[in-house]
């Protein structure tokens, strides 16, 4: 059986007298017929949202990777119960000269009058000047001395009190002393810039390619530039929104990148879905001046009862799949599934009022600057009637061989996959972007000339059981511990314990950077040691500091991703059952989609862990992958996945309730489906691929996950997988346990269609 553009072309049916239209046919006509005024008011909240940005910025923190109850925190709150002298983070002011050494009076006054500057500062606890203690802070030439910084609060006041540290350090006059502030706050704080800087450039590569993509999809200029608008319009909603709930939660550079990432994205998409299906409906209608308004409402109303639908589903799989991050006790996670969400409900606010209003302002103009006929999609420039579509084609070319072309295309997903066996995590702080900041500066000198660990050292708190005051005996077990510590080869100095209330703090300076993996190993060690000397009623020890933190959030995700991946399989799964009243359609959409995720993460560990393209990308391999990007990635990439699965199955299930025959509804969905579908993703993959040129390695890795993982989904799962298995289940994809199955129900397709097709000539089921 072939299929071609009439057999699959369909139409909206007209409405007969009486008939009732649903009610988000009734917003839509509402929208178009009052587009002045949406138009106006749109307009002014968008002036508003657009002042918000630089606000907003200014507002965004350092991301908090602590966990709640974790070891860390529970160091952080003893630091302040008992020694809040110390402060809760150990900052270091770095002194550096060419021409003068550390014994010149200069060098000693830049000192004193930067450190009595910080002193004054609200938050900073304490100065130790370089001349305060055994010379220990002077380098061995002389030339460089820091000072250590003792700031008090969580991690966004840190952030804020490191940042105006650093804007008054600055400002001090320190002749030829270069001064600078170092330490885990002050470089969060010019990652963030740097992070910023990462997505405006990326929006500069990917939006004009991706209008480029549209032209070619929508196959006309204004067509194209409308989805770009709504997705910035989406983006300044989403702004104004998140610098609104700033008053009650904090949000960082990191979260808002993803949010700006995921929100352009799928702006454009759901946009362009709109717009073709209004310009579909204009042709039906025979539209071709803005004087038939009510023609052009009724098509702008027909647009959102089809297509409208289709993106208020896909929002809400994304949404759902999203929730399931609130499970994990880190903010990071929380901060990531709140920013993300906010954009996803901005883009569909945007999407179905203010977009609206524009088509029907616009009526038939929205298809000015065509392409050549032949150029043009199916809406604009009708296909022959007699001709077979390429689609349709390609469709039956992969059910003749379904065994064959289904397994080729699981051997290279599994294949894909395999280097997610050896995933390693950790937490690259982006240390290596700051050369020209500050705080990177001030890095560069400090590791140069003094332990590594003095960038976040780790600090031990001893304490008798319960939070009980130390005996002497346990004092004695405690310095036992230190002596050992002291001897370990991964750590070049252990600080004079200092005592408060009968508690004893410890720092330590590892001799490798806070954010590797060795570092890592060296805290998960130490653990193991006090937990052997609180055996029995041993004093216990807490260890806490950046590179703990990293420890506890990892720990976290480990064993909270099973609960994150259940309940995103689970409600997926409910929800794909009640949109295809299908038992074999979502076990099979659900195990795609793990194939696809694991395959694009398995890529990702390739090229980051493994270093494979490391010239090619710019960028270093640190031996392991961002802790909280398999899990974050997994989430939105599940839910937007799942957007295309709806799209095609729908589609299929519509010819299926006509016809009755598998193969052809099989053909006859990817034949509707194949061009937007692959538009789409191929404008995802260009925002998404974009954040590659990104400095800070984060943005690096997550675009490219991101990017490959959609590629993959629409050209390996949807159009080779799909049809291969459709073809294998046959009739089976269909059956449902209900009574009523049969019943012709509500659908959502590529372009969100809910009207019947025509029925088909009935064939024989396959």
């Amino acid at each position: 059986m072939r299929i071609s553009a009439s057999n699959v072309e369909r139409s909206a049916p007209a409405a007969g007298p009486g008939e009732r239209r649903p009610a988000i046919y009734a917003w839509g006509v509402a929208m178009a017929r009052r587009r002045r005024l949406v138009l106006a008011v749109w307009a002014a909240l968008l002036v508003l949202c657009a002042a918000a940005y630089p606000m907003l910025e200014a507002r965004l923190g350092a991301p908090d990777f602590s966990v709640a109850e974790s070891e860390s925190a529970e160091v952080d709150r003893l630091l302040t119960e008992h020694f809040p002298q110390i402060g809760v983070e150990q900052d270091v002011i770095v002194f550096q000269s060419r021409t003068r050494t550390a014994d010149d009076p200069e060098f000693r006054a830049a000192v004193t009058r930067t450190a009595a500057v910080a002193q004054q500062m609200s938050g900073v606890r304490t100065v130790i000047d370089p001349y305060a203690g055994d010379g220990a802070q002077i380098s061995v030439d002389r030339r460089v001395a820091i000072a250590v910084v003792g700031v008090d609060g969580d991690m966004a006041q840190r952030a804020v009190v490191a940042k105006d540290l650093q804007e008054s350090i600055a400002a001090t006059d320190t002749g030829d002393v270069d001064a600078a502030l170092t330490g885990y706050s002050p470089v969060q704080n010019d990652v963030t810039e740097i992070q910023n800087a990462d997505v405006q450039r990326a929006e500069t590569i990917g939006i004009p390619v991706a209008l480029v993509l549209l032209v070619l999809a929508l196959g006309a200029l204004v067509a194209a530039i409308v989805p770009i608008g709504v997705a910035v319009a989406g983006l300044l909603v989403a702004v104004g929104a998140m610098f609104a709930m700033t008053t009650v939660t904090a949000f960082d550079s990191l979260v808002v990148s993803m949010a700006t990432m995921i929100g352009i994205g799928i702006g454009i998409d759901y946009a362009m879905f709109i717009v073709s299906r209004f310009r579909e409906e204009l042709t039906r209608a025979g539209v071709t001046g803005r004087g038939d308004r009510a023609a052009i409402a009724d098509a702008v109303g027909r647009s959102l009862m089809t297509a409208g639908k289709t993106i208020i589903a896909s929002g809400l799989i994304v949404m759902i799949s999203l929730c399931s991050l609130i499970v994990m006790q880190a903010p990071i996670f929380r901060g990531i599934a709140l920013a993300v969400a906010t954009a996803v409900v901005s883009t569909l606010v945007v999407s179905l009022t203010l977009l609206p209003a524009l088509l029907a302002t616009l009526g038939p103009a929205v298809g000015r600057g065509a392409l050549p006929k032949r150029m043009r999609p199916a809406e604009a420039a009708p296909a022959d009637p007699g001709k077979p579509g390429r689609w349709a084609r390609w469709a039956y070319a992969m059910m003749a061989r379904p065994v064959l072309f289904g397994s080729l295309a699981v051997a290279v997903l599994v294949l894909a996959a395999m280097p997610l066996f050896g995933i390693r995590y950790g937490l690259d702080m982006g240390t290596s972007a700051l050369d020209d900041a500050p705080s990177g500066r001030a890095a560069a000198a400090l590791t140069a000339n003094f332990p590594s660990g003095s960038l976040s050292p780790l600090e031990m708190i001893a304490t008798g059981p319960g939070d009980t005051p130390l005996t002497a005996q346990d004092i004695t077990r405690v310095d036992q511990l230190v002596e050992r510590i002291s001897r370990d080869g991964r750590v070049d100095a252990v600080l004079p314990a200092q005592q408060s209330g009968g508690r004893l703090l410890i720092s330590a300076l590892p001799g490798v950077p806070f954010d590797s993996m060795a570092a890592g190993e060296l805290v998960r060690d130490l653990r193991a040691d006090a937990a052997e000397v609180a055996r029995g009623d041993g004093p216990v020890v807490l260890i806490g500091g950046s590179t703990a933190e990293f420890i506890d959030i990892s720990d976290e995700m480990t064993a909270k991703l099973p609960l994150v991946i259940a309940l995103v399989l689970g409600s997926s799964l409910v929800f794909l059952l009640a949109a295809f009243r299908s038992l074999a359609l979502p076990v099979k959409a659900i195990v795609m989609n793990l194939l696809a995720t694991g395959a694009a993460l398995g890529i990702t560990v390739a090229v980051f862990q493994w270093g494979i393209g490391e010239s090619l990308l710019d960028f270093t391999s640190t031996g392991f992958l961002q802790v909280y990007l398999p899990t974050v990635v997994f989430v939105i990439l599940f839910g937007l996945s799942m957007d295309y699965e709806v799209f095609l199955i729908g589609r299929m299930r519509e010819s299926w309730d006509s016809s009755h025959d598998n193969r052809y509804a099989v053909a006859a969905g990817i034949t509707h489906t194949a061009r937007p579908i692959t538009a789409a993703a191929a404008i995802m993959v260009v925002v998404f691929g974009s954040f590659v040129t990104a400095e800070v390695l984060e943005l690096k890795q997550l675009g490219l996950a991101l990017a490959v993982a959609v590629a993959i989904d629409a050209v390996i799962v949807r159009l080779v997988l799909v049809p291969a298995l459709m073809r294998l289940f046959g009739r089976w994809n269909w059956w449902f346990p209900h009574p009523r199955q049969r019943r012709v129900a509500v659908r959502v397709d590529e372009g969100g269609a809910t009207d019947q097709p025509t029925p088909r000539p009935s064939s024989r089921p396959r």
